[in-house]
This record gives structure tokens, sequence and C-alpha cells, in this order.
């Protein structure tokens, strides 16, 4: 009964420090709220620098739509060729600048 007892009270520890573990790798997105559309709250997102990956659960026009579900997605470095023609970039001595791409993923219906 004493080792049964210790199995459970062990098995909830490791459980608890699992769930902690994933709650700190996977930090939830928080959707755009108000009363607007499911275009406002892409819109939105691309403002903020998101790549938004559409899902759609219906047919309705996005500006009839509303947002279900908001989900991040991949994020990635790449470089930007482009760079030095960029009135922004300053580090001149380099031909290729890094950019930081994220993925959000917006279930709409």
């Amino acid at each position: 009964m004493k080792n049964l007892k210790r199995a459970g009270v062990a098995t909830v520890a490791a459980a608890a420090l699992i769930s902690g573990l994933v709650g700190v790798a996977a930090p939830a997105i928080a959707a755009p709220t108000g009363t607007g559309n499911a275009q406002d709250t892409i819109s939105s997102l691309e403002q903020q620098g998101y790549q938004v990956i559409v899902n759609r659960l219906s047919n309705k026009p996005l500006s009839e739509s509303s947002v279900v579900s908001v989900g991040e997605g991949a994020s990635f470095t790449h470089a930007d060729t482009n760079a030095k023609n960029h009135q922004s970039y300053t580090d001149h001595g380099h031909q290729f600048a890094p950019v930081q791409q994220r993925t959000i993923y917006v279930n709409v219906r």
C-alpha cells in the first residue's frame, strides 16, 4: 500500500512538471479582441509582422466571418537578399540581413 501511494505521488509530480514545461515551451498567442470581423483580426496580425495562414471553416467572406481560434506556428530566420536597399537597414557592410519570420494560424467561421 505504501509503495502504491508513493507511485501515485510520483505520477502526480511528474505530470505537474511536464505540464509546466509544456506551458513554458508554447506560450499562447492572443488574438486581437473587439467587435471586428475575421478580416480585421487577420489585418491586425499581419501589421504585427505575422505570416497569417487562414483555415476557413465556412464559405462566408472574411468580412462576414468570425475568428474561432488562433494558434502559433513555426518561426524561422532567413536572409533578406535586398537588405542594403532598405532605408531602415544600417549595416551596409553586409549584403544580407537576417529576418525573423513568425507564422500564425487563424481558424475562421
